[in-house]
């Protein structure tokens, strides 16, 4: 009898064993360019937003931004998958009036300007597979240069005259996209 309860509880402990390895989960490793977003109104208790961005926060870590986001190519706006713009309300990006829904965000970079690109598709990773097809609006920006060098690349809202600013920063870039109601 001492033999079979030896061999019960051998074969329970390697039952156990087996079980803990194959529920074990594998979670990735902290990303790079770690997902962020950013809202307006910011605060948190505000359940009335306005816009809202989803976006990978990629950083400069010694290298250009030239050659992070090349000028006069699409860029994702951000790292990893492409940006991903919520409209809570319909809104203008220029004269152009963009439905609420959910977008992809885009920027073609340029010496003195930036072009804002609100595109259809969702789901895009990085700018590969951009189709300029499915452009929902676009505008023109000036480029704006300042004396302090942010990191991390970063997007905030402030309210602005019949709506709201989004501003996007990266070394000493500057940009301000307007949103109007």
């Amino acid at each position: 009898m001492k033999k079979s309860t030896l061999i019960t509880t051998l074969a329970f402990a390697f039952v156990m064993l087996l079980t803990t390895n194959v529920n074990a989960q594998k979670f990735s490793k902290l990303d790079k360019s770690p997902m962020d977003a950013a809202a307006f109104p910011s605060d948190y208790k505000e359940s009335n937003k306005l816009i809202k961005i989803v976006y990978s926060r990629p950083q400069l870590k010694g290298r250009d931004l030239a050659t992070l986001a090349p000028s006069g190519k699409v860029w994702r706006t951000g790292a990893n998958e492409a940006a991903e713009l919520t409209l809570y309300t319909d809104m203008k990006l220029g004269n152009k009036t963009v439905k609420a829904g959910t977008y992809t965000f885009y920027l073609i970079p340029g010496e003195e300007e930036c072009t804002a690109i609100i595109n259809s598709d969702l789901n895009v990773w990085g700018s590969y597979f951009y189709n300029e097809a499915n452009d929902v609006a676009r505008l023109s920006v000036p480029l704006n240069v300042s004396e302090e060098s942010i990191e991390a690349f970063s997007i905030a809202f402030d309210e602005a005259d019949n709506g709201v600013n989004m501003h996007l920063g990266w070394g000493t870039a500057r940009l301000t996209v307007p949103f109007t109601k």
